[in-house]
């Protein structure tokens, strides 16, 4: 006798994947904005002796935890393209590892 077995849905791990993506993403963003803006280099400024890199990382992991949360939420029980979901989030992971990069973020920076 055959068993079957259940669908997966694969929406949580599709979840988690773009929003590692998103949080990569928004670190990209953080120190790019960092650079251009004194004013963003300044309220990024949480520890002074880690200067702006501690509101960067700790904004990048606030990001990344409710985009998580919300996309668990919303994809959880949902089937979802899962290699769609993996590649847009690897393209996210990759562009936010690019923008952490000086020759990228300085290219932004204003003389």
């Amino acid at each position: 006798m055959i068993e079957k077995v259940p669908d997966r849905t694969l929406g949580a791990a599709a979840a988690a994947i773009v929003a590692a993506g998103i949080g990569c993403a928004a670190l990209g963003l953080f120190t790019t904005l960092a650079e251009v803006s004194t004013g963003v280099k300044g309220w990024l400024n949480w520890y002074n002796p880690a200067g702006p890199l501690s509101g960067k990382t700790s904004m990048a992991v606030i990001v990344w935890l409710v985009a998580w949360a919300l996309l668990h939420w919303t994809w959880k029980d949902k089937p979802v393209r899962f290699t769609r979901a993996f590649g847009f989030g690897f393209f996210l992971i990759i562009l936010g590892w690019l923008f952490t990069f000086p020759p990228v973020f300085l290219a932004f920076h204003r003389s």
